[in-house]
């Protein structure tokens, strides 16, 4: 089993900053991979980025490349999400998830999901 708990989020303007962390416990290893994921209202939950747990690819969506970056400190088992020229359409829950395996942008491939936490953007 995995346990994941995400933090971080939370109320911004639009071009700033902010990163989550996913903190990972339990039987994760090397061959594992991390997924973040986002769930706006109304909406379907979403891909946003993804890491192979040895840290060596990361795989974004076309809507956060170049303002997103997907890190992980494999010594405090913790992924990041920095999220960068944060824009209104940006709001929503974001999740992250682990699989074994590579990485994939869908979420029915991912086993283990966090709680979530909000990320507002204000115009």
């Amino acid at each position: 089993q995995v346990q994941l708990v995400e933090s971080g989020g939370g109320l911004v303007q639009a071009g700033g900053s902010l990163r989550l962390s996913c903190a990972a416990s339990g039987r994760i290893y090397s061959s594992y991979a991390m997924g973040w994921f986002r769930q706006a209202p109304g909406k379907e939950r979403e891909f946003v980025a993804a890491i192979s747990w040895s840290g060596g690819s990361n795989y974004y969506a076309d809507s956060v490349k170049g303002r997103f970056t997907v890190t992980l400190d494999n010594a405090k088992n913790t992924a990041y999400l920095q999220m960068n020229s944060l824009k209104p359409e940006d709001t929503a829950v974001y999740y992250c998830a682990a699989k074994y395996g590579m990485y994939s942008s869908s979420r029915y491939s991912y086993d283990y999901w966090g709680q979530g936490t909000q990320v507002t953007v204000s115009s």
